[in-house]
């Protein structure tokens, strides 16, 4: 069977006992409070994953954009939400998904766009299932919660002919910016109690909120304090990256998506160069509890468990990452290391292909079906 120390490099590879582990673990969790998971799968863009998710138990799959959605469908996936603001010209292809007998919803924060969506349902004589999605403090998307029309506006939706109201949905991606566990936390309580709020003032007006569902891999250990949610949706976690190990939401060994790299030039004493540069490792900076340097943790060889903290990979061009290492480092051209990533959603989308590997054993692959699926 072909080896990680014998193919061509730059490629990205999968642990497929951390794969499982990840999977199961998190399902576990939203299992033991109660709360159903529906994982991003903007992370893997692959139907053979979201299957395994879902055969762990996963009530269906978010996908970033209807591209994603289309390519998951026609591989059988039958329950996906798209947790982005679609624009209505997309309304024949939503209504080509409902067609083909997919549970589609989706996300509104305007009740102009909520009325235009109502409008082309109507004529394609379907509903809609939509949420509606709440800046819980990332601000980016999503509804203003101390607005004085808020519920008059979510009311206005929830009433609209051609779509299905179910609830309220955010993202608290704020806390990907947390200095602290303490402060994570925090931003997990002030999610719930924002959607709860809002929740507990519709339904004193009659209008019935069935879900409130949340999302973002550093705050989902901290679901079971988060009261009244209903569904959590983690995406990350599925292979975890340098970033989730900063924030604690991770340890290296969780990590299940690596780079296998080789040292093509050793120009100075204290310089390498690995052949895995911008178009593998991607420019992502990291984040995380305190101060994070590089693109990237190594390991010295296919077989080391944990970082070399002396490696750091200081700079990317498009095919080079050019690496500051110790005076008596012994790396030489032609040793091949593994790179955690700092980021492996945007990696993932690089790949045509994912190795499943045992150790250092190839064992399968995974195509990353939806990559490249941005509208």
């Amino acid at each position: 069977m072909m080896d990680l120390s014998t193919l061509p490099t730059p490629r990205a590879f999968i642990d497929r006992s951390r794969l499982q582990h990840n999977i199961a673990a998190m399902q576990a969790l939203a299992s033991g409070a109660g709360v159903r998971l529906r994982p991003h799968a903007k992370t893997h863009k692959s139907p053979i994953i979201a299957k395994m998710q879902m055969d762990a138990g996963a009530v269906g799959v978010c996908c970033a954009k209807l591209g994603e959605a289309e390519v998951l469908a026609e591989a059988g996936i039958r329950d996906i939400r798209l947790p982005y603001p679609i624009n209505p010209v997309n309304a024949a292809r939503v209504v080509a998904l409902l067609d083909r007998g997919v549970r589609l919803s989706i996300i509104v924060d305007n009740a102009d766009v909520a009325a235009d969506w109502s409008a082309a349902m109507v004529a394609a004589k379907r509903k809609l299932d939509v949420l509606v999605k709440v800046d819980v403090g990332f601000h980016r998307c999503g509804v203003n919660p101390d607005s004085t029309t808020v519920i008059d506006d979510i009311r206005g939706i929830s009433e609209s002919t051609g779509l299905r109201f179910l609830g309220l949905l955010s993202h608290a991606g704020q806390g990907y910016g947390a200095e602290s566990q303490e402060e994570l936390e925090a931003i997990a309580h002030r999610e719930a109690e924002i959607l709860g709020s809002i929740a507990a003032r519709l339904r004193e007006t009659g209008v019935e909120v069935a879900e409130m569902s949340v999302g973002a891999t550093p705050t989902a250990r901290f679901i079971t304090r988060q009261h009244g949610v209903t569904e959590m949706r983690p995406g990350n976690y599925v292979f975890f990256d340098r970033t989730q190990v900063g924030l604690g939401a991770a340890t290296v060994d969780n990590c299940a998506l690596w780079i296998v790299a080789t040292v093509v030039s050793r120009p100075a004493a204290t310089r390498v160069v690995f052949d895995a540069g911008s178009k593998t490792l991607t420019n992502d900076g990291v984040r995380g509890f305190g101060t994070h340097v590089g693109h990237g943790l190594v390991c010295r060889d296919l077989s080391a468990t944990i970082p070399d903290a002396s490696i750091v990979i200081e700079r990317l061009s498009e095919e080079h990452a050019v690496a500051r290492v110790s005076a008596d480092c012994t790396l030489r051209i032609g040793d091949r290391v593994r790179i955690l990533p700092n980021h492996s959603c945007v990696v993932s989308n690089l790949m045509d292909e994912l190795l499943m590997v045992d150790g250092t054993t190839i064992v399968g692959t995974i195509p990353v079906a939806a990559r490249g699926r941005i509208w």
